[in-house]
Order: structure tokens, then sequence, then C-alpha cells
């Protein structure tokens, strides 16, 4: 497929989303149990993030001019470490992780917002608040979520090292998401 910038798409035709995420993987030892029951994404085959831009672009967008554009966004932004101590909920709808580095999170997400400025953080539904989603009420019931904060909370913090974002692409159904580009975060 011949994305908008004129190149061929990266990204499996099968796709219907794509999201730009800082991948976590230091949590999934403590998250990754509690998410494969509470959290559909994980099914689909996300790993345990905080989301800097969802949706991306359309798949059929997704092509090599895409790629750069958006490392050239991310580049100058300094690693960072961060670090997970306590739980949050938005409602009782969302049980999720705290990052002490929201305001790093933040400006990744205004980076990317910048430089493909079609593209709102959660469609518009929501302002962006940097988490780590553990669970979601629409797909376990608020006791499970309690349960799992409970179990959570005891193997806090997690420490991590934010040194690059990824672009996904996937559909919503089991194992379809997958790692497009790496974008690393170089500092000035």
């Amino acid at each position: 497929m011949v994305g908008d910038d004129g190149g061929v798409s990266l990204v499996d035709p099968a796709a219907t989303e794509t999201a730009v995420l800082a991948l976590v993987p230091e949590a999934e030892t403590v998250v990754g149990e509690h998410r494969r029951r509470l959290d559909p994404s994980t099914a689909a085959g996300v790993p345990a993030h905080v989301t800097v831009l969802y949706p991306f672009v359309p798949p059929d967008a997704v092509t090599a001019g895409t790629v750069a554009a958006l490392r050239e966004a991310v580049a100058p932004a300094a690693p960072f470490s961060c670090t997970f101590a306590r739980t949050g909920w938005f409602g009782e709808d969302l049980l999720w992780l705290a990052p002490s580095a929201s305001a790093a999170f933040g400006e990744l997400t205004e980076r990317v917002c910048r430089a493909f400025p079609g593209q709102v953080p959660y469609g518009g539904e929501h302002e962006p608040h940097p988490h780590l989603t553990v669970g979601y009420g629409s797909h376990a019931s608020v006791a499970a979520l309690r349960a799992a904060e409970v179990a959570v909370r005891a193997r806090l913090p997690v420490v991590a090292r934010v040194d690059r974002l990824h672009l996904l692409a996937g559909a919503r159904r089991a194992d379809s998401w997958r790692v497009v580009a790496e974008l690393p975060l170089r500092g000035a």
C-alpha cells in the first residue's frame, strides 16, 4: 500500500491501528500476570507500556518517511529513569501505575504531536495522563482490579530506564500487535 508521502507502508495490511509507546519491560514481572487477565491489549500483543500517542497515523500511512519524521521528533529528548511506586485509578474503570517521570512522558507526547499535528491523543476523548495500565473495569470486575492492586502494590517500586520509544501496529485481535520501529532518545 502507498502511504501519504508516496512511500510503501511498513505495516502489515491486516493492522487497523498504530501507537507510539514507551515499552516498560521492567514492569512485566510485577504486572504481566494481572495484565493478561485484566487488560485485553495484552492478548493482542501489546506489552507493558506508557502511551505516548494513541491513536497514531493510519497503518497504511506508516512509511519510511513517517518513521524518519517520528525519529527526528523524539531524538532530541534525553533518555530518563522512571520509577513506578504507586497505583492510581480513573474512576473505577482503569487501574494503573503512576510514573515518576510524568513530565518527561508529557514532553514526548508534545514532540510527537508537534511533528504530526493531525494526531490527537486518545482521539480527543480525554487529556493525556501518563500511566501504565494494569486493568480495565470493562474487562474485569472492580473486585478483581482491587485484588490486583493489592498484589501489585506489594511488589512496587518498578524502576525503568526509557531510552527509546516504539512504533507498534496491530488490530483488536489476538497476537496482532508488532513493533514497526524503534525510536531512540538521544538528548541534545
